[in-house]
C-alpha cells in the first residue's frame, strides 16, 4: 500500500516540496505519494490529526505552523527541542508523533558539501532573529565557527537568541547599525529580500573573500544577493539547495534511505530557467 506524506502550510501553492519528495521516491524506489495541504490559520492541529487518521505517515511543516508543530509533537529530536520549532513530523508505530527540525542540517550541508564553504574558524553574520535563524543555530555552531553575530532590527530579540544558544559557542546579538568588521560568511535569515527590501546594513561588512547566503530563493536573484554582488562578495548562494537538503534529511528520517540531492537540484534549476 502506498504511504502518504504531505507538506502543510498557509500559503502553500508555491511549495516545491511535492516535486522534490516525489522525485526522491521515484529515484529510491520508495512506494509513497506526497502532496500539499493548505491548512486554515486556526486549524493546523485538526488538519494534522485528520491526515494521520487517514493513513498519513509524515508531514513537512512550513510557514506559519512550525511552532504549532513543536507544541503538537509527542516526542522531539534534540535539535527540534533546541530550535523550539519543527519542520518535520513522523508518525511512529505506536501512533505518537516524532518531531524534527532539518532546516539547519540542510543549510550546513548545502554550504559545506554542495558549495565547498568551510564554516570552522570563520566569522559568521546571521541576519534576523526569527524562527528561521533559531532553527539553524545549533547545526551552524556544531561546525565550530570562530564567532556568530546575530543582527536584528529589534536588538533585544538578537540578544535573547544569542543568550539561548551561548552554551554552544561564541555568540552575540546586535542591531544592524552596531555591526563592525568584515565577516567571512553572511547569511540572510530574514524574509525581507523576497519583498524587495534589504536590512539597513552598514558598509564594510564583506570583502572579496566573503560568501553570502540567502535562505530565501526565487526565480530571480534575491535583493540580498544582488546587494552582496555589488559589494564584491566572493560568492552568492540562494536557498534552493537548503530546501532540497532539508527535504532529504526529512526523507531519510521517514524512509531510512538518503536520496541523491544533486539530481533534484539540477532538475529544479532547469525548471527555474524555463
Amino acid at each position: 500500500m502506498t504511504d502518504l506524506y504531505a507538506v502543510v502550510g498557509n500559503p502553500i501553492g508555491h511549495s516545491k516540496s511535492p516535486v522534490i519528495h516525489n522525485s526522491f521516491a521515484e529515484q529510491t524506489g520508495e512506494d509513497l505519494f506526497y502532496k500539499a495541504i493548505l491548512a486554515p490559520l486556526d486549524g493546523f492541529d485538526t488538519e494534522v490529526k485528520r491526515f494521520m487518521a487517514h493513513g498519513g505517515q509524515g508531514l513537512n511543516v512550513t510557514v506559519p505552523f512550525k511552532e504549532n508543530a513543536y507544541r503538537l509533537a509527542d516526542e522531539l529530536t534534540p535539535r527540534a527541542r533546541r530550535a523550539r520549532a519543527v519542520n518535520t513530523l513522523k508518525r511512529l508505530e505506536n501512533g505518537r508523533l516524532l518531531a524534527d527540525n532539518t532546516d539547519g542540517a540542510g543549510l550546513v550541508r548545502d554550504l559545506t558539501v554542495n558549495n565547498g564553504v568551510a564554516i570552522k574558524g570563520k566569522r559568521v553574520l546571521l541576519l534576523g532573529a526569527g524562527g528561521a535563524v533559531r532553527g539553524v543555530l545549533q547545526p551552524l555552531l556544531e561546525q565550530q565557527p570562530a564567532e556568530i553575530v546575530i543582527a536584528n532590527r529589534t536588538i533585544s530579540k538578537a540578544q535573547d537568541l544569542a543568550s539561548d544558544f551561548s552554551d554552544l559557542g561564541q555568540l552575540s546579538g546586535q542591531g544592524f547599525a552596531d555591526l563592525e568588521g568584515v565577516f567571512d560568511i553572511i547569511i540572510n535569515g530574514t524574509s525581507a529580500s523576497l519583498a524587495g527590501e534589504l536590512p539597513p546594513l552598514p558598509e564594510g561588512l564583506l570583502n572579496a573573500k566573503t560568501v553570502c547566503y540567502d535562505m530565501m530563493y526565487s526565480t530571480q536573484t534575491t535583493v540580498f544577493n544582488a546587494w552582496a554582488t555589488r559589494q564584491g562578495a566572493l560568492k552568492t548562494i540562494d536557498g534552493l539547495g537548503m530546501l532540497v537538503e532539508q527535504a532529504a534529511e526529512a526523507f531519510t528520517l521517514w524512509r531510512g534511505v538518503r536520496p541523491d540531492t544533486t539530481r533534484v537540484m539540477l532538475e529544479l534549476r532547469g525548471e527555474r530557467r524555463r
